[in-house]
């Protein structure tokens, strides 16, 4: 993967799957919900406005494209996509595959519970499955 500046917290929660363009792609480590993280490779950005226009429309694209390939992989009933950057600044998407009686339904997903690491095998045939649908 591409060398960029990457935040500590991003580095330590997301497990690096690949990059796929404009964007870094991480597996959030909670199998509670299966959780991808899309991080332009752009330093010292935090918001979608501060990317070219280009950078803004692959973003756009990678986005929906992980969004369809998480979908497909998980049947989800809905799938959540959200960039907020409260406490990370570094610009950064959750996609997020959500059903109707995983945990915290239909609540959000951050802050609550805690988090459920996935096992390795489980975190890399996850993965591939992913990148087989993108």
């Amino acid at each position: 993967m591409t060398t960029f500046p990457l935040d500590e917290r991003l580095q330590r929660d997301g497990i690096p799957i690949a990059s796929i363009g404009l964007c870094q792609l991480r597996l959030m480590n909670d199998r509670r919900w299966p959780w991808l993280i899309l991080i332009p490779q752009r330093p010292d950005i935090s918001e979608i406005f501060e990317l070219t226009p280009l950078d803004q429309t692959m973003l756009t694209f990678e986005t929906n494209m992980v969004a369809a390939a998480l979908k497909k992989v998980t049947a989800a009933d809905k799938i959540n996509i959200g960039a907020l950057g409260n406490i990370v600044r570094q610009l950064h998407v959750h996609i997020i595959a959500r059903r109707e009686g995983d945990p915290n339904w239909p609540g959000p997903v951050w802050g609550f519970g805690k988090a459920e690491p996935w096992p390795e095998g489980e975190q890399q045939a996850f993965a591939a499955r992913i990148l087989e649908n993108l």
